[in-house]
């Protein structure tokens, strides 16, 4: 008898390997049924990774989202399933254990049936944790190989990591091929040895961006595999994912049971996937995203990853721009600083200790090699800026690298005092529902059914703080405007700058757009900058981004009058989902802070006065 391969619609993966942002919800439940009615999956993944924190930037409740999204699937009796990113949950950074517990819970109850569990460093202690999580829960267990392509990550590394996750009771093993760049033959070599040690459900997840993975299919199913994720036009191939009809015409041509398509609703379901990139989010997918490209093989970025790259790397690019117009250097092209990065990933990558490149380390690596080309592009050293997240994870504060670090980067971190980590990850995280169940109680904010709000709070502070001020909304709202304002400019429309009026929940925000780079929403009540200067020296951002005081809830927060110390750090700069720290340059008291948290800085903004 043949042997059945299943397929998992990957639609979560889908939008964000292609972009920023991913459909509202009235979006999901309108594309809903045509999903199934083409019949053809058995599994779709509605949620994980970023996406509830994509719902919260746009003023949208995640749980709402979740809950009413998975209810059709069940109702055809197909299986729901999600991303989590272990020790980090949902989210860039580590989570306390009791969060991660309530995390199970929460999404259990809203309908998600499986959870595929990663952990970029393939430190399983991060991992066996929500294997029991997701036991208690009521939820299948999937626990995930990283794949990437090093001397350090062989076929013999991956079999012992997957008879580890075994022996700890996972249900089910995913080869997480996260930048498409595992070569055929190593993964079907690895999926035989997995189904030697037992004969345990195995899902093939890979992006399409480098041009392995159609092989790469093909050899898993033939060693093994049980189910293969795939995308649907018009968001398959490039960064995305190989198309559901030529995986399953390629395994109905091998030999194997598949499940027939029907087109008429293939078509629909494409149509309306079409029909939400007209609406908004076509405004945050490049171009070169819709097309394959094997200069990915030598920096091994994911295809999720990718997504959101190419709408940054706009900003990057226009930082490192106006540094060279105003120091009269000749401007640099998007393609010119791609080439950079990407050379600069490879060259840091291994002295970083050869993490898997997927999220949050795949962004710590890309981060770390844009900031040293930022940085060297201005005449600075390498290595000059290193945000914490990023030393967490060099100093084994999220777990074991799987490579050695650099001397170097050891060198550097003994000279700034930090200290190396081989403890287990999560106790350096304790137990904070507390805490927040105490915020929530403050506030005045519902709890919502099955604690989920409490959960929200939890998992994303600033992004749910943002959500339920309004501003997250009023930022989403006032971004969307200014690139719809520089798409009618660049076809003879309206020409920049204008103003907009934008009503969250029965407030009126004022947006500019085309004044300061257009990214900055403000109420009247509510002004980003303090009104009078302070005197002393200027301490400017060295990056656009979000600034905050503080980087975790709770956190003392500098003030002026406050007397600080040369090197203290005293902010942050978010930016590429990471924070990195702002320290003072000398000895002083502060005498102004120039900004509110959470507001939108440009490179070069006086960030506080110190005299």
């Amino acid at each position: 008898m043949a042997k059945e391969v299943k397929f998992s619609l990957v639609f979560r993966d889908m939008w964000q390997a292609a972009g920023k942002y991913v459909p509202r919800v009235d979006q999901l439940l309108k594309v809903a049924p045509a999903i199934i009615k083409m019949g053809c999956f058995d599994r779709v993944e509605t949620n994980g990774g970023g996406f509830e924190q994509v719902n919260l930037l746009y003023g949208e409740n995640p749980n709402k989202a979740v809950r009413e999204w998975t209810k059709p699937f069940h109702e055809a009796g197909i299986q729901t399933h999600m991303l989590d990113r272990a020790l980090n949950g949902l989210r860039m950074s580590p989570v306390p254990a009791d969060v991660r517990k309530l995390f199970y819970q929460v999404k259990k109850k809203q309908g998600t049936d499986i959870t595929r569990t990663f952990c970029g460093l393939n430190d399983t202690r991060n991992i066996i944790p929500s294997i029991q999580y997701a036991h208690d829960a009521g939820m299948i267990s999937q626990c995930s190989l990283c794949i990437t392509y090093s001397p350090i990550h062989t076929v013999e590394y991956y079999t012992n990591i997957a008879k580890e996750l075994i022996e700890a009771g996972c249900d089910e093993i995913c080869l997480k091929d996260m930048a498409g760049i595992g070569r055929p033959a190593f993964l079907g070599e690895l999926t035989k040895n997995i189904k030697a040690i037992k004969d345990i459900t195995i899902q093939y997840h890979s992006h399409a961006g480098p041009g392995f993975n159609m092989a790469s299919i093909l050899e898993v199913c033939k060693a093994g595999c049980d189910y293969v994720d795939v995308g649907m036009e018009p968001l398959s191939w490039g960064t995305g994912h190989a198309d559901i009809i030529a995986v399953q015409a390629m395994l109905k041509d091998a030999g194997f049971k598949v499940k027939e398509i029907n087109m008429s609703a293939y078509m629909e379901a494409r149509s309306l996937i079409q029909e939400m990139m007209d609406d908004f989010l076509g405004y945050y997918i490049p171009g070169r995203n819709r097309m394959m490209n094997s200069l990915l093989i030598g920096p091994g970025l994911p295809g999720g990853m990718m997504g959101s790259l190419m709408t940054d790397l706009e900003t990057n690019l226009d930082s490192i721009n106006k540094w060279k117009e105003k120091n009269g250097k000749p401007k640099m092209s998007q393609d010119e600083l791609l080439i950079k990065l990407f050379d600069e990933v490879k060259y840091v990558w291994p002295m970083m200790g050869y993490p898997c490149l997927v999220t949050p380390f795949s962004q710590y690596v890309k981060n770390m090699a844009l900031m040293n080309v930022m940085q060297m592009e201005k005449g600075k050293e390498r290595w000059s800026m290193i945000a914490d997240d990023i030393w967490d994870m060099m100093l084994g504060k999220s777990g074991n690298l799987p490579g050695p670090l650099a001397p170097e980067l050891i060198a550097k971190a003994k000279e700034q005092g930090r200290e190396f980590h081989t403890e287990n990850p999560q106790s350096n995280y304790p137990d904070a529902l507390d805490t927040f169940r105490e915020e929530m109680k403050k506030e005045g904010w519902d709890f919502g059914q099955d604690d989920e709000e409490l959960f929200e709070l939890a998992m994303h502070p600033q992004q749910y703080r943002a959500y339920k001020s309004g501003k997250a909304k009023a930022d989403f709202l006032a971004d969307l405007e200014e690139r719809k304002a520089k798409k009618a400019a660049g076809n003879g429309g309206a020409k920049l700058p204008q103003t907009v009026t934008i009503d969250v929940n029965g407030v009126k925000y004022n947006v500019t757009i085309g004044a300061n780079d257009g990214n900055t929403a403000s109420a009247p009540s509510a002004p980003t900058a303090a009104a009078a200067p302070g005197e002393g020296n200027d301490l400017l951002s060295p990056l656009e981004g979000k600034f905050y005081l503080v980087k975790n809830s709770g956190d003392p927060a500098v003030k002026v009058g406050d007397t600080v110390k040369k090197g203290q750090v005293v902010c942050y700069v978010e930016a590429m989902k990471t924070f990195n720290a702002i320290a003072a340059e000398a000895d002083g008291v502060i005498t102004q802070i120039c900004f509110t948290s959470g507001s939108s800085v440009s490179e070069d903004d006086v960030l506080m006065k110190i005299k």
